[in-house]
């Protein structure tokens, strides 16, 4: 039996639309070819240049959207020259991540063999470990509303046992499925600084009492600052690393930059009942419209989307259409002849979605 599945679709800023179009003509073409499950977009006007045309960043109307899709699909967002008032950027993103209550957000860092990378790996070395960043609370609960005088500012750093439960049961689940898989060894590491702040020790103890549920799952601790040096020395050594909101969104900028940068970093942000689904990167308005972004980024979170529409309604097909998908995307970048400028070539956003496309459905 055919299953449907829902899609809500953020076009996004800057060159948010020239990523988006293609790599919804690739889901649509890959959803075309299968008996299996169907997929329906819905477009959800958001974002700086909406909220510049009708001084609303998120329609109530494009929130009902998201809500009642099965998975969200969300391109670059924001401006530099569109602002609120207080000064703060245009998020939406973060506005359906605090709605939808969507705690877990997954960064997958890889780097296959002939992939180019800042890093000399060792013959034979590959990178495919998984960061997930704690995404409604952490450092960032005050966002905007944080307290300034003459003379000091505070921000509230608030870490809750109710989502700490929840991200920690994600990040086991994670670490079992990817070893199950055979993509990893069956870690979990809680990246933290407890050796320092009281709001960390409690992270850890409850982190430690879920990793007592996993027996067969290895759980282990390092301090931020020592990931960060070992994301460079030895990121081959990790599988599942979870952290809190700040931190994760520092190391996963360090993880696209593994990656050769941001343009090949996909994320999701997902909760218990829904997911949105995005790239990492900005939404470059500097070269909006000029048909030379890297869409990459964009369709390796919609294959984060398949995969994940797979497991939530047990569906192989589509979630191996979403590793069918990763894989040409991966193979295209470590062949190098078909890149966007930023990668280091010369092809545009169709060209390299067309090399995608042609992985993909190759006889």
């Amino acid at each position: 039996m055919t299953q449907n599945f829902d899609i809500a679709v953020f076009h996004g800023d800057g060159i948010g639309p020239e990523i988006m179009a293609p790599t919804v003509q690739i889901l649509k073409r890959m959803a075309a070819a299968s008996d299996a499950y169907a997929l329906s977009f819905t477009d959800a006007p958001a974002g700086a240049a909406h909220y510049a045309q009708t001084g609303v960043s998120l329609p109530d109307t494009s929130m009902q959207i998201a809500r009642s899709s099965d998975a969200i699909l969300l391109s670059a967002m924001g401006l530099p020259d569109v602002r609120y008032d207080d000064g703060t950027e245009i998020s939406p993103q973060i506005d359906l991540r605090k709605a939808l209550t969507l705690f877990a957000g997954v960064r997958p860092v890889t780097v296959r063999e002939g992939q180019g990378t800042p890093l000399r790996l060792p013959p034979g070395r590959e990178i495919d470990f998984v960061l997930i960043r704690e995404s409604t609370e952490g450092l960032f609960h005050t966002q905007g509303c944080g307290e300034v005088s003459k003379d000091e500012a505070r921000e509230t750093l608030l870490i809750t046992r109710d989502i700490s439960e929840k991200l920690f049961r994600f990040a086991f689940d994670l670490a079992q499925t990817r070893k199950n898989a055979g993509r990893g060894i069956g870690k979990v590491t809680c990246v933290d600084k407890a050796n320092v702040f009281r709001a960390f020790a409690f992270f850890r103890e409850m982190f430690d009492a879920e990793a007592a549920n996993h027996p067969d799952i290895v759980a282990d601790h390092a301090y931020v600052d020592a990931t960060a040096l070992w994301m460079v020395q030895k990121p081959w050594d990790f599988d599942v690393l979870v952290t809190e909101n700040m931190f994760g969104d520092i190391l996963s900028d360090l993880g696209a930059g593994l990656m050769g940068g941001l343009g090949l970093a996909p994320s999701a942000d997902i909760g218990l009942d829904h997911a949105v689904f995005q790239p990492c990167h900005g939404s470059a308005p500097d070269i909006a419209g000029q048909g030379v972004a890297n869409p990459f980024a964009m369709i390796l979170s919609a294959a984060m989307m398949l995969d994940w529409l797979g497991v939530k309604h047990d569906n192989d097909a589509i979630r191996a259409d979403g590793t069918r998908l990763r894989k040409a995307v991966e193979a295209v970048v470590a062949r190098g002849d078909v890149l966007t400028r930023d990668l280091g070539g010369g092809h545009d956003t169709n060209d390299a979605a067309g090399a995608v496309l042609d992985a993909l459905f190759a006889v």
